[in-house]
């Protein structure tokens, strides 16, 4: 929990024609440039939201830096431990749809299962042995449209949550410390699955 979080939304087919060993590397190479002193600054003037890499012809990644945190995982994983304490008090097509639109972003149904945390079904290399840590999320460019909609059915709903919130969560370590905290991460999150499914991306979120 003690790690950050770096996401990226990526075109899946130029990711796709580096060989799999090296696509870490590509990424960090294209947000964190070897031959710059700091991380490319972006070029819409704030430290927040979509950040575009310098130099790209053509652009195919962009990272997104949340304004209601400060980078690291740990907002995200509450927000997912969150969800998954409440959904049992949520109305089904609501809580269908956040799961659909949650789901392998900041919460697993199966809290057991690490596939977000193996290479995303082969596009990145395990990392053992390679001196990287696994990669904290992965979502193909197939799976992204449908969060989107997922999301559009959710969005105008999320006051609905409150209650089951105030009954779960709030006040218990591990939590989102809000309501008000809790949606405005899940709000950023609609932001960026809305975005990636627009250009038909994918997004992997490095440690």
């Amino acid at each position: 929990m003690g790690r950050d979080l770096t996401l990226l939304m990526a075109d899946w087919q130029h990711l796709r024609a580096v060989p799999v060993k090296d696509r870490i590397d590509v990424l960090e190479d294209a947000i964190w440039p070897p031959d710059a002193d700091e991380e490319f600054p972006g070029t819409h003037g704030s430290a927040d939201g979509w950040v575009w890499p310098p130099h790209q012809d053509p652009v195919w990644c962009a990272e997104y830096r949340f304004f209601c945190t400060t980078g690291s995982y740990r907002p995200h994983a509450r927000a997912g431990v969150a969800w998954d304490e409440m959904r049992g008090l949520v109305e089904t097509s609501l809580r269908d749809a956040m799961d659909g639109f949650l789901s392998d972003l900041i919460w697993r149904e199966d809290a057991d299962a690490n596939s977000s945390r193996t290479g995303g079904g082969g596009l990145f290399p395990p990392a053992a042995g390679l001196g990287h840590f696994p990669v904290l999320l992965v979502c193909p460019p197939e799976a992204v449209p449908g969060k989107a909609r997922a999301w559009r059915r959710a969005a105008p709903r999320l006051e609905e949550l409150r209650g089951p919130f105030a009954a779960e969560c709030e006040g218990w370590a591990g939590r989102p410390d809000t309501f008000e905290e809790f949606t405005t991460l899940v709000r950023e999150w609609g932001e960026v699955v809305t975005e990636t499914a627009r250009r038909g991306w994918g997004l992997v979120g490095l440690p």
